[in-house]
């Protein structure tokens, strides 16, 4: 118990976790500190690129192996399973509908991706190891769960469609094409590509990624203010439960896989986050009667800060005690 809390409190007071504080706090108090959008965007663009391309590198470094295949074959498994566990826990639970219980169990089967960046520089700080093919494993959790959410809400209401225009949305989205592309040119090009452009990648990455965590707290903080009412408590619960109980699901599978302990910490986070990018615009298309006041509050404004300050040094802690 020490351990994890020596870790959340190291976690706490590092940069990244206190420019998320930062904008939070200014939100909540209504201060005017605004990031332009073409700016935000840009941060996004260069993160998403950083971490596929780092990724593809270390895959080419490591090589394809059976491990890589069987990983990508749990992360899609796991994306798939965990929306129907959260959409049970819902119902259970909570007074929203099956439509809007659909939607958000949707967001807990995807995976936030600045969440799993934040998780590995975790790692990278206090040096522990992990597979560099982890990002092609969250590439591999993003689409899954939006199928298995439209399948409960064509069950339970019969509405939801897999449509062309929402099959072109998830395939072609953009958070998707530029992990999933970044990580092949890594690949491709291998360490002696990384040398190339290791200034761009690797130098301003922990800066980068302070500012746009600084533009998450805001962002997730005007959502907080604004869902008042919205969202109740039996739902608030849940966006805390939930995280824990994927990231269960996830360093089962970590174990089974004989990841190394980073992997298992890895993956456990990738289960316990929830989208709030790629899933958001998919909803929008395929079922534009769902509440996105629930469904955004739940994965950004309370998922998402309860993973970078409490959940990832939890997980990261289970999966040293459980890896030895």
């Amino acid at each position: 118990m020490g351990s994890v809390l020596e870790l959340a409190a190291s976690n706490l007071l590092s940069p990244i976790i206190l420019c998320f504080a930062l904008g939070l706090v200014a939100a909540l108090a209504r201060s005017d500190l605004n990031f332009p959008e073409a700016v935000a965007k840009g941060m996004s663009l260069y993160l998403l690129f950083a971490i596929g391309f780092k990724g593809g590198v270390s895959v080419a470094d490591h090589g394809v192996d059976a491990q890589l295949l069987w990983s990508m074959l749990a992360a899609v498994v796991l994306s798939a399973l965990l929306p129907f566990v959260a959409y049970l826990l819902l119902r259970a639970i909570t007074k929203l509908s099956a439509l809007d219980a659909a939607a958000v169990a949707a967001h807990y089967g995807s995976i936030s991706i600045v969440t799993f960046v934040a998780a590995s520089s975790v790692l990278d700080a206090q040096g522990i190891g992990y597979e560099g093919y982890m990002v092609a494993v969250a590439a591999a959790m993003e689409a899954p769960a939006i199928v298995s959410a439209l399948w409960l809400v064509s069950r339970s209401s019969g509405k939801g469609a897999m449509s062309s225009e929402l099959l072109r949305e998830i395939l072609l989205n953009g958070s998707i094409v530029l992990l999933v592309g970044s990580f092949i040119i890594g690949w491709v090009t291998g360490p002696s590509g990384k040398v190339e452009i290791d200034a761009f990648i690797t130098a301003p990455f922990k800066g980068v990624l302070c500012l746009f965590l600084l533009d998450m707290g805001l962002v997730a903080g005007r959502g907080l203010r604004n869902a008042r009412g919205v969202v109740s408590m039996p739902v608030v619960v849940f966006g805390l439960v939930m995280p824990l109980i994927g990231a269960s699901f996830g360093i089962v599978a970590g174990m089974v896989l004989g990841l190394s302990v980073g992997g298992v910490a890895l993956i456990a986070v990738l289960s316990a986050s929830a989208s709030y990018i790629a899933v958001p615009a998919a909803m929008r298309v395929a079922l534009p009667e769902a509440n996105p006041a629930v469904y955004l509050t739940l994965s950004l404004g309370i998922t998402f800060p309860f993973n970078l300050t409490v959940g990832i040094p939890v997980y990261l802690a289970a999966a040293q005690a459980l890896g030895g």
